[in-house]
């Protein structure tokens, strides 16, 4: 028997029982999803998270009005003490039908293991960035097309934030003090909400904050939906699956990592955490590392908990084609509609 063997035959045995705390139709939504909130943040490490004082110090380096379709405004924000985040905010120059008493929706755009954030913007820097951006990964100006203020945002480890050769760096040192890399990117997610709702823009809407990421972007788009309730909606593209079918079955990069978590739930048991926020998933039917039949399995215990929840039009999928990529003739026209309530 090889070792992926071993550990596929002690998955299976945990698995032949139901875990406990995947989401069970049969019971009310309420008590489950306090069970599994706790057990949740426990895996990610968030108790290890520092509470935050006030909104998070915010250094502008530069704006700019070059570009005809928004003002860029390149900032970082500090999530932890002493420790800051590089960002871009892009405010559309066009008239956008989403505007309501003056403001705009806000997309917060997540790249994945890319070269980083610049990515977002459409901006090559580095060799393979053009191939990376026609895979549907220039979030930002997307955005910014459909009438949202984007803010394309570094993650730990990843772009600008790199440390060495990859993420499994930052990654352990993670694991070793408590924490997750997944849960800190989450943190940090929450601290630039914070910024926004403290007047990062005047444009901003700090009621209509939605986010998208596709890999490595789409996962930490998936799981802060779980944590950040103050988020209106999100689309999540190439990362959403059982971890069972993805995660588990074969090589992933680390930081996607969190220990433990196949003992008590599966990655669509976090719509339990998420629901009623609105949710499109975006995957491609030939995604070699997040399979479609996991996509598809998952699927069905996200809209039996949306519709547990009482929103089962809430959540969508969305199939592109292709590979790991994003698809945004076929995801945006689906993230529109569900926004229209909003």
């Amino acid at each position: 028997m090889s070792l992926y063997d071993l550990h596929l035959s002690l998955a299976d045995a945990d698995l032949a029982a139901r875990l406990p705390y995947s989401f069970d139709p049969a019971e009310p939504l309420g008590p489950q999803k306090a069970r599994a909130d706790r057990v949740f943040r426990s895996l990610i490490g968030w108790d290890k998270m520092p509470v935050p004082e006030c909104a998070p110090a915010v250094r502008v380096d530069f704006t700019t009005d070059e570009d005809p379709r928004f003002t860029e405004t390149r900032f970082q924000f500090e999530s932890e003490p002493g420790f800051f985040i590089p960002a871009h905010l892009l405010v559309p120059k066009a008239a956008s039908p989403l505007e309501k008493n003056g403001k705009l929706p806000v997309m917060i755009c997540l790249q994945g293991h890319s070269t980083g954030m610049h990515i977002s913007i459409g901006r090559e820097k580095f060799p393979g960035d053009a191939e990376t951006i026609a895979g549907g990964r220039d979030f930002a100006l997307q955005a910014v097309a459909n009438g949202y203020i984007a803010i394309a945002m570094e993650q730990r480890g990843l772009g600008e934030l790199k440390h060495g050769g990859s993420c499994l760096l930052p990654a352990s040192q993670a694991l070793l003090i408590g924490r997750t890399l997944l849960g800190e990117r989450i943190y940090d997610i929450g601290r630039l909400i914070d910024a926004i709702e403290n007047g990062l823009s005047d444009a901003a809407d700090p009621s209509r904050i939605a986010m998208m990421g596709n890999s490595g972007g789409g996962t930490a788009t998936w799981h802060s939906a779980a944590i950040e309730h103050r988020l209106a909606a999100v689309m999540p593209s190439c990362a959403f699956n059982l971890y069972r079918k993805s995660i588990f079955a074969m090589d992933h990069c680390f930081c996607n990592h969190i220990p433990h978590i196949l003992e008590y739930m599966e990655m669509p048991d976090l719509a339990m955490l998420s629901a009623p926020i609105p949710a499109v998933i975006v995957c491609g039917r030939e995604d070699p590392i997040f399979p479609l039949d996991g996509v598809l399995e998952g699927f069905e215990t996200v809209k039996a908990v949306y519709a547990a929840a009482g929103v089962p039009d809430a959540c969508r999928l969305v199939i592109g084609p292709g590979g790991h990529r994003f698809y945004p003739d076929e995801a945006w026209p689906v993230f529109a509609e569900i926004m229209k309530n909003l």
